[in-house]
């Protein structure tokens, strides 16, 4: 009985492994930069928004208005504020509230002269890397596939686990056999590596997991919180003359909630908000709080606040897994010790492939012996 035992651990291990092998490692190489995606595109981006003496922001409506008369036709949808880049606004021009973000034109605005610095598009390198770590080019399928390759990876390392602990009722932990064959000391380094970092596979495959759920948890998050919070709202008709103004809305909620500073404003018939409100989306002012969003939705047609609600408890394990699966809360250390886990798993990886088909050769080099034998 205890040897059928191992022998399903063993089997359940191998081929959890195998079928997801080839997408962790394009997880794991795709995921070194995008470890440093602030550094990079700290180095690799020129613009800054310079601010002239005893200048005063803009007005987010005048601001609004230059974005728009850039782009005829088109208007604002969302406007974003960076900590990374101070003094600038990022606005997502669209055509239509419901154009999927592919179609979206995203332009950086100086906040205190109105210049537009720059014009940014999903291209180069580090778009590249992030649509291929995210979603494979695929869209939601593709999020949910890695989602499943994820899944496998948990149950491969829980099995790896096990065996690991069966093995080491008989040897040393942490082990590894130098004088016998090649095969057996990569086996023994795969296990050791395994071992060493069982805890930082385990956070980021079950972070990974959550984070390719985004767009489920988004639906969830519309259908439930954002549904009650606009159902006084539901049969009326859609603000058809010009709406309030937005540096009032701002100010109304940042009174309101005075410890959060504003993030993003989503404006009236957009994903994130109703036909009728700005939803604005505030942020803490800690390392963690930093990471979480409050909505305040306040109506675009007479400035007045209508609601506002701490995100449920699934959203708020998404914004929390998100940076926990990049390093993102301990700065540049927690980086770097990121970057060199991930290099470990990589090199697991690879020598878990090595001793499949070291295996697979050695089975059969026995079966040739075997049959030639029986000749």
């Amino acid at each position: 009985m205890e040897v059928k035992t191992a022998k399903r651990w063993f089997n359940w291990h191998k081929w959890t492994s195998l079928i997801c092998t080839v997408f962790l490692l394009l997880l794991c190489l795709t995921g070194l930069p995008l470890i440093f995606h602030e550094e990079i595109e700290h180095l690799t981006s020129s613009v800054e928004a310079t601010v002239p003496e005893n200048a005063q922001k803009l007005p987010l409506d005048e601001l609004k208005s230059i974005a728009e008369k850039a782009n005829p036709g088109k208007f604002v949808r969302y406007i974003f504020w960076d900590d990374e880049h101070s003094n600038q606004l990022l606005l997502d021009v669209v055509k239509r509230p419901d154009v999927p973000f592919t179609e979206s034109k995203y332009l950086v605005l100086n906040e205190y002269t109105g210049e537009i610095l720059d014009e940014l598009k999903d291209e180069g390198f580090m778009s590249v890397m992030l649509h291929l770590h995210v979603d494979l080019f695929a869209g939601i399928p593709g999020k949910l596939f890695l989602g499943l390759m994820g899944i496998l990876f948990l149950i491969s390392i829980v099995t790896g686990i096990v065996l690991y602990g069966r093995i080491m009722k008989k040897f040393d932990f942490g082990m590894i056999r130098k004088n016998k064959s090649s095969r057996l000391k990569w086996l023994d380094t795969h296990n050791f590596l395994g071992i060493a970092v069982t805890l930082w596979m385990l956070v980021v495959g079950f972070t990974g997991v959550i984070n390719t759920l985004s767009d489920v948890i988004t639906y969830l998050w519309q259908q439930d919180q954002l549904a009650e919070m606009t159902a006084p709202y539901k049969n009326e008709k859609p603000i058809s003359g010009p709406l309030s103004s937005l540096d009032q809305a701002k100010a109304l909620v940042e009174k309101e909630i005075p410890d959060m500073r504003v993030s993003v404003i989503a404006f009236p018939g957009t994903d994130f908000s109703s036909k009728h409100h700005y939803a604005i989306f505030l942020k803490g002012t800690t390392p963690l709080t930093s990471r979480l969003l409050k909505p305040a939705l306040v109506d675009a047609s007479n400035g007045t606040l209508t609601a506002t609600e701490d995100m449920p408890w699934y959203v708020t394990s998404f914004f929390i897994s998100e940076p926990l699966h990049f390093g993102d809360y301990g700065g540049l250390t927690l980086k770097i010790i990121w970057a060199v886990f991930d290099v470990i798993t990589i090199i697991i990886l690879i020598t878990g492939l090595y001793l499949w088909i070291a295996r697979r050769k050695a089975e059969k080099e026995q079966w040739t012996r075997i049959q030639n034998m029986k000749l």
